[in-house]
């Protein structure tokens, strides 16, 4: 069970992953230990996955973003673990979702340019069967980030 001092940790490092262990505490209006106590807690019970760095994408080159999806004949565990597998290789590829609806799954893609998705799309298509792809190319990110809601957390 957290509390809203938790919650408040949690939004806080959300923004800032390096923010001072002393700079939290008081924004939380904890000691020192109190607040590296509850951190280390949050940790260990699984509420902090990981800490990243997260790279300006025009700084490392990927500033264009293509949607891949994708409509697949097949559905079993197999070919979805075979699938997985393919996507997994490719750097380029940045998220990957099984959805509902007129497709099977979308792909986020990012690149240094709209013709290197080409590279991409034969890199999936020579190790995985699909049976339409429809790409649509980021003219503008108008939300983008990685942080999610707290106010849910138990």
């Amino acid at each position: 069970m957290i509390d809203e001092r938790d919650r408040k940790l949690l939004a806080l490092l959300q923004q800032d992953g390096s923010m001072p262990v002393g700079e939290l505490a008081d924004r939380v209006n904890l000691s020192l230990s109190a607040c590296s106590r509850r951190i280390q807690r949050l940790e260990e019970a699984g509420y902090i996955a990981r800490r990243i760095v997260v790279l300006d994408r025009e700084r490392m080159g990927v500033p264009t973003t293509v949607f891949a999806m994708i409509k697949t004949a097949h559905h079993s565990d197999e070919w979805i673990e075979t699938f997985r597998r393919a996507i997994s290789d490719i750097p380029e590829i940045v998220e990957a979702h099984r959805l509902t609806g007129n497709y099977d799954y979308i792909v986020k893609v990012v690149l240094p340019r709209v013709e290197h998705y080409d590279v991409v799309y034969k890199q999936i298509v020579r190790k995985v069967e699909l049976f339409d792809v429809s790409a649509s190319i980021s003219m503008e990110i108008l939300k983008s980030g990685t942080a999610v809601p707290v106010d849910y957390a138990e």
